[in-house]
């Protein structure tokens, strides 16, 4: 099988594991976006992010991640859901409605790779989830599947911005994708405008340290800053706002994975609901969620902050 077949193979083999929209890279060193990154990092937007600091050379070459690496597939993941919250007392972000992304998508990426070695023969390979050090924004750019928008997320122009992206590097050579290089953004300022902690500046560059999905997930401590209060517009487990008044969203429709089905209690809690809720009840409730990953006094802390910047 020539280069061609194999990767027109390859995308038809992604469609049917559940991505929604997957592209092809060539694997080469990201200098370019490794002065971007290296400049966000030294102006602090990372915040208390420590991690992002960390393998910096593995993050923008991908032969440090694989060696001989070739190739860079890029999948698209829908996490719309089919039905959301009606309760705006408390919000949790759409993409942990559902069960934990992170272990969705790395097996079935697992099983992705054994396919491909089954049919080329052996394949060495990697797939990362948002859980390595992989500048996934640019390489979905690089495969041409999306822009990055001015709040730095991915968006499609078929579907919008409520997709997981999902990266796995291959040895094998490929046909490469044209790049996404037109910013179909345009003049539009609704996500800088609608972003209640102005943590979205211009020339595509978003402050972490600012961000509600920062100081709902990511930050460890124990008191949020004071001077936030009265800005999370009741966001407790990270924040849709600037995806949700995005133009292009108007394109989202409700995703098939079955494992993103909501979990009840995401859809119909309410503030007492959440309060009254035991660390126990949370462990059972939540085991599959990535809500877990603020662990149950991280919750408590999230609450007590939106209670008293009411």
């Amino acid at each position: 099988m020539d280069i061609e077949k194999r990767s027109i193979w390859i995308k038809q083999l992604a469609l049917q594991s559940g991505f929604d929209h997957c592209g092809i890279a060539k694997a080469e060193q990201l200098d370019k976006e490794a002065a971007r990154l290296e400049k966000w990092l030294n102006q602090g937007m990372h915040g208390q992010m420590s991690y992002m600091e960390n393998h910096f050379d593995l993050r923008i070459y991908p032969r440090k991640l694989v060696p001989g690496a070739k190739s860079v597939i890029t999948f698209l993941k829908n996490y719309y859901p089919t039905q959301t919250s009606n309760q705006q007392e408390i919000k949790v972000s759409k993409y942990a409605y559902g069960y934990d992304y992170h272990e969705v998508i790395r097996s079935q990426l697992k099983l992705f790779l054994n396919k491909i070695s089954e049919q080329f023969g052996a394949v060495e390979g990697r797939g990362f989830v948002d859980s390595a050090p992989v500048l996934e924004r640019a390489w979905a750019e690089k495969t041409g599947i999306g822009w990055q928008g001015k709040n730095g997320m991915v968006i499609n122009k078929e579907g919008g911005s409520f997709f997981f992206i999902a990266t796995l590097i291959v040895d094998i050579e490929l046909a490469y994708d044209t790049p996404m290089v037109k910013d179909f953004c345009g003049s539009c300022t609704r996500c800088i405008d609608a972003c209640p902690t102005d943590a979205i500046l211009p020339n595509k560059i978003v402050d972490g340290s600012k961000c509600i999905s920062y100081f709902t997930i990511e930050l460890k401590a124990n008191l949020i800053p004071e001077n936030y209060k009265g800005k999370f517009d009741n966001w407790m487990f990270g924040c849709d706002t600037c995806q949700d008044v995005c133009p292009w969203n108007r394109f989202s429709k409700p995703h098939i994975e079955q494992q993103f089905t909501p979990i009840p209690e995401i859809l119909h809690f309410r503030t007492k609901d959440w309060e009254e809720m035991t660390e126990e009840e949370f462990k059972k409730i939540f085991r599959h969620s990535p809500l877990k990953r603020s662990k149950y006094e991280g919750i408590r802390r999230n609450l007590r902050f939106l209670d008293n910047g009411s």
